[in-house]
């Protein structure tokens, strides 16, 4: 500090650790769910669609269509990975996977509810996964409670205008 000069003080913020949302969306009944772990890895990730698949809502689905991003993971090696070739097997029975393109998670119906749940729930920083993990849940019943749905407005007309480079093209 020099006489006449501004007082200059850095607020550095210190990381106390990290933790992984999941978030599941049924977008047409308004139904999500959001779950916290520490970590993000192909064993957690089969883990979470295990749960998923199992779920009571989904006892009578004969297919549960799984829109994912194109993250590593995200593949039936992962089931794999994590349990047995029969329990794998049964889970991939269930499930049909279908990619957002490279470079279009934002065409992924979870997106846009991680969004909404960072700014209702996180505005502040937050000093523990446990916390994040009852802050997400409480927001995750209230939304589903109220059957929230997602107002998606990426009308065909508009995939064919951002998305063209996807379409086949049709010579005449």
């Amino acid at each position: 500090m020099r006489k006449g000069k501004t007082k200059k003080v850095d607020h550095e913020y210190v990381r106390k650790g990290s933790c992984n949302v999941w978030m599941f969306v049924e977008p047409l009944a308004g139904f999500r769910s959001v779950r916290v772990t520490s970590t993000k890895t192909s064993i957690d990730w089969a883990r979470q669609v295990k749960s998923f698949v199992n779920a009571s809502r989904y006892k009578n689905a004969e297919k549960i269509i799984l829109v994912c991003d194109n993250l590593n993971t995200h593949n039936f090696g992962s089931l794999y990975l994590a349990f047995s070739p029969k329990e794998a097997f049964r889970l991939m029975q269930r499930i049909e996977f279908v990619y957002t393109p490279k470079h279009g998670s934002w065409l992924n119906m979870a997106e846009p509810e991680l969004s909404v749940l960072t700014r209702q729930c996180f505005t502040d920083r937050v000093g523990s996964q446990k916390e994040v993990s009852r802050r997400a849940s409480e927001w995750d019943k209230e939304r589903n409670k109220l059957q929230k749905g997602l107002d998606w407005q990426f009308t065909t007309e508009n995939a064919r205008v951002k998305l063209h480079r996807l379409y086949p093209k049709i010579k005449l």
